[in-house]
């Protein structure tokens, strides 16, 4: 006989498991079934080397909602988020304009180096442009403004334009009250940052070309666009939008990777009285009369019923992928193939035996905690979109580098150290010709290393272990559909009452009693949670259950 819950959840990604955590707080029988060993989705910390434990794909954390850490507890859980302190931007002999302090002349490049101190950076930018200096100022509080104008939709479900029923709306009116209140300057940044790139936004602030190029990259990550693409300033915004404890644009490593943040949820899940099971991967969605009833899992052929049925995964492979052909009619399931994914970041995963030396900033300080960007313009920048758009993976690419084991050294063993490379472009699609990502997969990492090495000399002579995630590997080890790390782009037309699908951006799905909770959904990707909140809320709301039980 199949066993019964109230609710079970496809995916033990953090947002599924965020979902279990608010159902089962609820007094919801709630399961979470997980096709990995391990929970987490792209939020796992494995040990791919032996002594070295690394976040294998998703790697810092700055958007996770801290209504949800309040809510759930999650430091009782172990929750624990290690700060970053700045972005060091190594250059090399030759980038940027002739160094202040005769870098260039001895031959070592020069850098630029922000931190959260807000007093020192503007004091490294002076060396750079007495008018960036001052100009970094008003831009700080300016996006400060922006942020905390646009946060408050991070919390809310996204009406349905086509519905009659007005009251959805209401939440818009006060955001639309919210904009008429702001001075005419925000309103038209505001504007600015909807429709403009994230270069050309920067340049209306800036002069000094690798901090331009630097602050740019944020406008990228996850997507298939180049600095200069329009659309790519809002980018740059939902990143702004990250706090820790409280504190803008302030981002961290999870103690023990990322997967310290899903266990955490986990086990709060697990302590309000979800269950859990890994290995457990989902065949399909088992339907009745156009309602979901449960789930059958794949090799076993287990059949596990359930009152509601929720999927973590992303919108392609629920509706495509999980449920029988003739489910859905022809015309949603035509809007589903238009969401774009077009995976186009890849991960490289290193131990080494020692840190990596930069010329131009020589010795091991301080800008070695925080986030290397290797972003010395935004031609090279832009050139290396230029090589995705026709499916090579860039030659020069850009490399977000974090060193975990300078903030956490359990990571790995005594005086080694694991490294972290976020690296954009790897186009999943590839050019005719070049084969498959299993074909240029150790070419790929070669260009990461070569990049890496033009900055910090040696840096390859380092290396014990290398580990290489193309877009396919991120896709057959997740799931995340052409290893798009956001669940879908986060385009302007793919947000809010467009995610997904248009009419379906309320969680609910053309099935009865099947709901969305993953990054397919609003607000976005990230390690935010907030998809996973709202989803489970609405779910209890649909079942006259107050939120407030949760």
């Amino acid at each position: 006989m199949a066993k019964r819950y109230d609710a079970v959840i496809i995916g033990g990604g953090h947002n599924g498991l965020v979902s279990a955590a608010y159902l089962a707080r609820a007094g919801m029988r709630t399961l979470v079934l997980e096709q990995r060993h391990v929970l987490g989705g792209a939020a796992v910390t494995e040990e791919l080397f032996p002594g070295f434990r690394f976040s294998v794909f998703s790697y810092v954390v700055s958007l996770l909602r801290p209504e949800i850490i309040r809510e759930l507890q999650l430091p009782r859980h172990g929750l624990d988020i290690l700060p970053l302190d700045g972005t060091f931007t190594p250059l090399r002999p030759g980038d940027g304009p002739k160094s202040r302090r005769g870098n260039e002349a001895a031959g070592t490049g020069d850098y630029l180096w922000r931190v959260n101190d807000h007093g020192r950076t503007v004091r490294e930018l002076r060396r750079w442009s007495a008018s960036d200096a001052e100009a970094y100022e008003e831009y700080g509080q300016l996006m400060v403004e922006m942020a905390r104008f646009i946060k408050p939709i991070l919390g809310i479900t996204p009406p349905d334009l086509t519905s009659l029923d007005p009251r959805p709306l209401l939440p818009l009116g006060g955001l639309l009250r919210s904009f008429q209140q702001l001075p005419e300057r925000q309103q038209a940044v505001f504007v600015q940052l909807m429709t403009m790139s994230a270069a050309d936004f920067l340049d209306q602030w800036f002069e000094t070309d690798p901090l331009k190029a630097t602050m740019s990259a944020s406008g990228i990550i996850g997507t298939y666009l180049g600095v200069r693409s329009p659309g790519t300033a809002y980018v740059l915004l939902h990143h702004y939008m990250g706090e820790i404890d409280g504190a803008f644009r302030a981002w961290g490593i999870p103690k023990g990777g990322t997967g310290g943040i899903s266990n955490a949820i986990g086990s709060a899940a697990r302590a309000l009285g979800a269950e859990i099971r890994t290995e457990a991967p989902v065949e399909r969605v088992i339907v009745r009369d156009g309602r979901a009833v449960g789930v059958a899992l794949a090799g076993s052929g287990e059949e596990i019923r359930a009152e509601v049925v929720m999927s973590s995964v992303d919108a392609r492979r629920t509706f495509l992928g999980l449920l029988e052909p003739g489910t859905l009619d022809a015309e949603f399931e035509e809007e589903v193939k238009r969401f774009k994914f077009r995976g186009s970041s890849g991960k490289v995963n290193m131990a080494v035996d020692r840190l990596p030396a930069f010329p131009s900033l020589p010795g091991v300080g301080e800008h070695l905690r925080g986030a290397i960007s290797f972003s010395p313009s935004v031609d090279e920048m832009e050139q290396a979109y230029d090589d995705a758009k026709y499916g090579h993976f860039s030659k020069k690419p850009y490399i977000d580098m974090i060193i975990p084991t300078l903030v956490d050294p359990t990571m790995a063993p005594p005086g080694k150290h694991v490294i972290s490379c976020f690296v954009q472009y790897a186009p999943y699609k590839l050019a005719p010709g070049l084969g498959t990502w299993d074909d240029q997969r150790e070419a790929f990492g070669d260009a990461v290393v070569n990049r890496i090495s033009e900055f910090a000399p040696g840096f390859a002579d380092s290396i014990l272990f290398r580990n290489v995630q193309t877009p396919l590997d991120i896709e057959r080890t997740t799931g995340l559909t052409e290893g798009n790390i956001f669940q879908g782009e986060l385009t302007l037309e793919q947000l809010f009452f467009n995610r997904p699908v248009p009419g379906h951006a309320r969680f609910r799905t053309p099935v009865r009693d099947l709901w969305l909770c993953g990054s397919s959904t609003h607000p976005g990707g990230g390690i935010m949670g907030a998809n996973g909140r709202i989803a489970a809320l609405e779910v209890l709301r649909s079942r006259g259950r107050s939120p407030a039980a949760a």
